[in-house]
C-alpha cells in the first residue's frame, strides 16, 4: 500500500489516498447506502475502509474501531517522549479560509471547523454554508472535470431524496402543525401572546422590542428531546442558525450540525406559518413574527418552499 499524504493522520482520523491506492477511474465509497465514486477517496485510519468526501469522518461512517487511530496516535507520542524523538507534527495555526476573515484559527482559543463541503477551514462565525457561500466554491482537492460532473450527479440525488423525504413527513403532518385558528378579536390575540410572553425564557440582556417569541417543538418523528415543547424568545436580528442552536439546548435536542456528517444527521427549522424549511442565514424576525410556531427536524435535506401548498 502507498504512503497517505498531506494531512497524515496526524491530527484527523482519515488520509487521503494516494494515486496508487487505486485505480485510475476512482473507488467507490464503502458506506451501505452511499457507494459514491471517488477520484479522490479517503482512507479511515481505524478501520482502514475507503470512503468519499461525506463519509470520511469516523462519526459520518459509524466506524466499528472509532478512536482507534487516536489510540495508535498517543501511544507514538509516548513512545516518542520516552526516546526523546518525535515525528509527529502539531496541528498548524491557520488562517479562517474566508476572503475577508482574518481570524487565527486552530488556536487555544479559536477552534477551526472544517467544512464538509468545500473542505476548507473556517472560524466559528463563519463554519455554516450560507456564511462562506459554500455553494460557489470547488471542493479542495477535487479533480475538476470528473469528479465535478460525478459530485453533481450524486448531490442531485441526495437533493431529490431529501425533497421526497420532506414533502412526505409534510402530508403526513399537515394537519397536525397547521397554525392553529388565531384569536378573532384584537383584544384576544393580544392576551394569547402576553400569555406567551409570561412563559417564554431567553437571554435577559435582549431589548424587549427586539425580541421574537415563538413556540418551539420537537418533531419525534425525526429526532428525541428531553422536552417535546417549550416557549423562548430570540433576538429579531439572529441568524436562524444561530435560532436553531439555541432552540436545541432549550429543549435539550442533540445538535451535530458543527461536526460534519451528512445531511441525514442535521437538523432543520421547518416554520409552521409559513409552511416551510428555513435557511440557515435568514434572518428571524425578517421569516417569522411573534407567536409563530417553529419545529425542530433531522435529516429532512436542505431548505425547500411550499411544503404545505400544493
Amino acid at each position: 500500500m502507498a504512503s497517505s499524504s498531506g494531512e497524515a493522520g496526524e491530527s484527523q482520523s482519515y488520509t487521503t489516498m494516494d494515486r496508487g491506492d487505486v485505480e485510475a477511474i476512482g473507488a467507490h465509497c464503502e458506506m451501505p447506502y452511499c457507494h459514491q465514486l471517488d477520484f479522490l477517496p479517503f482512507r479511515c485510519e481505524s478501520c482502514k475502509s475507503t470512503f468519499c468526501l461525506d463519509h470520511r469522518t469516523e462519526f459520518a461512517h459509524k466506524c466499528a474501531h472509532e478512536g482507534a487511530w487516536a489510540t495508535a496516535r498517543r501511544e507514538q507520542m509516548l513512545n516518542a517522549a520516552s526516546t526523546g524523538k518525535s515525528t509527529l507534527r502539531p496541528v498548524a495555526e491557520t488562517q479562517c479560509a474566508h476572503p475577508q476573515c482574518k481570524t487565527a484559527i486552530n488556536t487555544p482559543g479559536s477552534t477551526g471547523v472544517r467544512c464538509g463541503s468545500c473542505n476548507r477551514q473556517y472560524c466559528l462565525r463563519h463554519r455554516l454554508n450560507e456564511d462562506h457561500d459554500c455553494a460557489k466554491l470547488a471542493p479542495l482537492g477535487a479533480r475538476p472535470a470528473a469528479a465535478a460532473a460525478f459530485n453533481a450527479a450524486a448531490q442531485t440525488e441526495k437533493a431529490r431524496a431529501a425533497l421526497s423525504k420532506l414533502r412526505a413527513w409534510g402530508k403526513g403532518k399537515q394537519a397536525e402543525l397547521l397554525p392553529k385558528a388565531r384569536p378573532s378579536s384584537n383584544a384576544a390575540r393580544v392576551v394569547a401572546l402576553n400569555q406567551l410572553k409570561r412563559s417564554a425564557k431567553g437571554d435577559a440582556k435582549t431589548p424587549a422590542d427586539r425580541r421574537v417569541y415563538v413556540h418551539v417543538e420537537a418533531s419525534a418523528d425525526t429526532t428525541t428531546s428531553k422536552f417535546p415543547r417549550g416557549d423562548f424568545f430570540y433576538a429579531r436580528d439572529w441568524s436562524v442558525g444561530r435560532v436553531l442552536d439555541a432552540a436545541a439546548r432549550g429543549l435539550q435536542v442533540q445538535n451535530l450540525n458543527n461536526r460534519g456528517g451528512g445531511e441525514e444527521e442535521r437538523l432543520r427549522v421547518f416554520h409552521v406559518e409559513g409552511g416551510r424549511l428555513l435557511e440557515f442565514g435568514e434572518r428571524l424576525g425578517e421569516a417569522v413574527a411573534s407567536g409563530d410556531t417553529v419545529v425542530l427536524l433531522r435529516g429532512v435535506g436542505p431548505a425547500v418552499p411550499d411544503l404545505i401548498r400544493p
